[in-house]
């Protein structure tokens, strides 16, 4: 939870741009946050948003590093080439977004990765925002291995048949009974992507399949309510669900 730990503990990250394999072995960015002070911690795979591989999500990962998770967000865009966040992402925008089968195949590869290393317990979890938390729910039911999936505010994870594309050819939703872990979901309910009624359509779903899962919906709250850089924040709400991420992955991952 917020502000848990104890003053006389060293509580400190490494952080660093490493180069992995990503999907088809192609060696992609990502940032990598991490605990020191030894010891094994359970691992994240965070999900970038569409405005990118940003400076938000640096320190997003940062603090699930500071709250004792060894995580990595891979660079989703780097096939596209390099530039500002902004322009990278109006290229992908332009190009009709990341392929879903390459974000399946780069976030398996770096779940593989946090397997890898001598830090990490095996205990994984998966995380995003908007396209990053549909993104989330996506990799979680195609890749075997997560023992966690937290979705906020994933627009597109329920899509009529004239929202897909090639890029996007399925709606995550339709894949609901091939989900292993149990998922986090957090909304604000007066977001128009994902609406109320495509959350409860969400929920409904995964209580018809008896999956494990918890929603947690604010009111006052709209898309992005967790970016304190946009008029879209709301402070208490925003820290109300962090400590809902904390507790989720604290019983999941370090249980």
């Amino acid at each position: 939870m917020w502000n848990s730990f104890r003053t006389d503990a060293q509580v400190s990250i490494a952080t660093q741009i490493i180069t992995y394999p990503g999907g088809k072995g192609d060696q992609i960015h990502a940032y990598v946050a991490r605990p020191q002070g030894g010891g094994r911690h359970p691992g994240v795979v965070v999900v970038h948003h569409m405005p990118g591989w940003d400076e938000f999500y640096q320190e997003f990962t940062e603090r699930l590093a500071r709250h004792g998770y060894v995580a990595i967000c891979p660079d989703l865009y780097c096939r596209f080439g390099h530039g500002t966040p902004d322009d990278v992402t109006a290229k992908v925008r332009a190009e009709g977004g990341v392929p879903d089968a390459t974000v399946v195949a780069d976030c398996g590869a770096a779940l593989a990765w946090l397997q890898a290393q001598p830090d990490c317990t095996g205990k994984m979890g998966i995380i995003g925002s908007c396209s990053g938390g549909r993104h989330a729910m996506l990799v979680a039911s195609r890749v075997p291995g997560f023992a966690a999936v937290a979705d906020l505010w994933g627009g597109g994870v329920i899509a009529s048949p004239d929202q897909l594309s090639p890029a996007r050819p399925v709606a995550p939703i339709d894949l609901t009974k091939d989900l292993t872990a149990p998922v986090l979901g957090i909304f604000g309910n007066d977001d128009r992507s994902p609406t109320a009624e495509q959350v409860n359509a969400h929920e409904a779903e995964l209580k018809r399949l008896g999956k494990a899962y918890e929603f947690h919906r604010y009111d006052g709250a709209g898309h992005g309510f967790f970016y304190y850089h946009t008029q879209a924040y709301r402070p208490e709400q925003a820290m109300d669900g962090w400590n809902k991420i904390f507790a989720f992955f604290a019983e999941h991952l370090k249980g």
